[in-house]
């Protein structure tokens, strides 16, 4: 198999692939940009964002992720609805259907990791079979720029993402042509039939949250994060669409994460190198920070609507989803945590989509509350991120806001009163017309 790029010693016959046609190893942004343009993957927009359409699918799809029901996990994981099982035998025959499919195709392949905490990093390879794909998560995880490290990079897990590759539920035993399918005991993940690229950093973060509080005993946080210039930090919770990635890009405060975190006995620790912010009607007034991430080299623009003649953007143009996205690294945030991590949080908020209007605008919850909340993650689903919603929202239960196995010992960081804590419960009465720039999100920043 001939291969270009940083090479790794572990090969990819280490994951059972074999006779490709080209590999590309950790291939730099501009040599990704390239492929993409060559491929005719994407194309360059204004100022040099690159801008992709993901076809059909323009949002995750719940119902067709499954995890392998096998010894090693069986014991710790919630079946259900959300987490459903999948046979060790059906894994096996779909991976060995995807390994004959990739034979003869050049993939690219990205070695990084997730976890800024060094100590509970988990190192992932993510191997896909475009180049837009790789650059996404070359953006999206943490980079390894050590030469030597990148060399002797050992894979915990693996994401392998196939979107032509669409499965067949009566051979396969999916719910349909797409399937996200986790097997802890293989430390493999695969991806197919969607072109979304959330479910590369979704899968990802599914895997950290069954890892880590089993592991290393950190609570694993579906939230943004930010600090103040006096050593402030700040969580704020919520699922997505509920504003977590505004506002933790506030422009008097430094940007931790917007989306992925763990809080363990040092501190909160951003999971990701990257942002995956919603991009539909932003506007320069009220982000500033986002929509500059939107005019810079690097930036993956999905499903947003470009001229093909100006090659100018149109942010308000949803024709393709309400779900437009831009991934983009979050060095290009100016101002930013350098280390990707913060002490314990002085500030926790919970941010709810109350579509049932029972809420108040703002409340400040006793612990007891705070617990309550956090265990009950009353909110809403906004239909745009998600395959297959009728409803652009519809309310929600989301227990402890992703975390899928809170023992005692990690609900006592949200309901442990600390000092200076202030718990706020900021209710976004969210209608699509609304404007982020709303009297809500304003009167949360002052409080903050």
């Amino acid at each position: 198999m001939p291969t270009k790029g940083l090479k790794h010693k572990v090969g990819l016959e280490h994951h059972g692939i074999k006779n490709a046609k080209e590999i590309f190893w950790n291939l730099t942004t501009p040599a990704l940009y390239e492929h993409i343009s060559r491929n005719g993957e994407g194309h360059l927009s204004h100022l040099g964002p690159v801008v992709v359409a993901t076809g059909q699918h323009t949002g995750r799809a719940p119902n067709d992720k499954f995890i392998v029901k096998e010894p090693t996990s069986q014991d710790d994981i919630w079946w259900g609805k959300v987490n459903k099982p999948f046979g060790v035998e059906q894994f096996d025959a779909l991976h060995g259907r995807i390994l004959a499919y990739l034979q003869n195709k050049n993939l690219y392949v990205q070695d990084c990791c997730a976890g800024a905490d060094q100590e509970k990093q988990l190192h992932i390879r993510v191997i896909t079979e475009t180049a837009w794909h790789n650059l996404f998560a070359r953006n999206m995880f943490i980079q390894i720029n050590d030469l030597d490290k990148l060399a002797n990079h050992v894979p915990a897990f693996t994401i392998l993402h196939v979107p032509s590759f669409q499965a067949v539920p009566s051979i396969d035993g999916t719910n349909s042509e797409v399937f996200v399918v986790v097997d802890y005991s293989k430390q493999m993940v695969l991806i197919g039939g969607t072109n979304y690229a959330g479910e590369i950093k979704k899968s990802v973060f599914s895997v950290l949250n069954y890892l880590l509080p089993k592991k290393h005993s950190v609570l694993s946080m579906h939230c943004s994060a930010n600090i103040g210039s006096d050593g402030d930090s700040a969580v704020f919770f919520g699922l997505s669409g509920t504003g977590k990635t505004t506002l933790s890009a506030d422009p008097n405060r430094d940007l931790i994460g917007d989306d992925e975190h763990g809080w363990s006995d040092k501190g909160v620790f951003n999971f990701e190198g990257g942002c995956y912010a919603k991009v539909i009607r932003l506007s320069e007034e009220a982000e500033p920070e986002i929509y500059q991430c939107t005019r810079q080299f690097g930036t993956i623009l999905e499903n947003v609507v470009m001229d093909p003649v100006t090659r100018r953007l149109n942010l308000d143009d949803a024709s393709l989803t309400e779900n437009t996205r831009a991934c983009y690294p979050r060095d290009n945030i100016p101002k930013k945590v350098p280390d990707n991590r913060a002490s314990e949080p002085n500030n926790i908020i919970f941010l709810t989509c109350d579509v049932s209007g029972v809420l108040p605008p703002v409340s400040i919850l006793s612990k007891e509350a705070a617990a309550y909340h956090f265990l009950s993650g009353y909110t809403a689903r906004v239909g745009s991120t998600e395959v297959g919603s009728a409803e652009a929202y519809s309310a929600t239960f989301s227990t402890c806001f992703g975390v899928k196995s809170p023992t005692a010992a990690l609900m006592t960081k949200i309901s442990q009163p600390r000092k200076s804590w202030q718990i706020l419960d900021q209710v976004f009465r969210r209608r699509q017309e609304e404007d982020p720039s709303s009297l809500q999100l304003g009167l949360l920043l002052h409080l903050l």
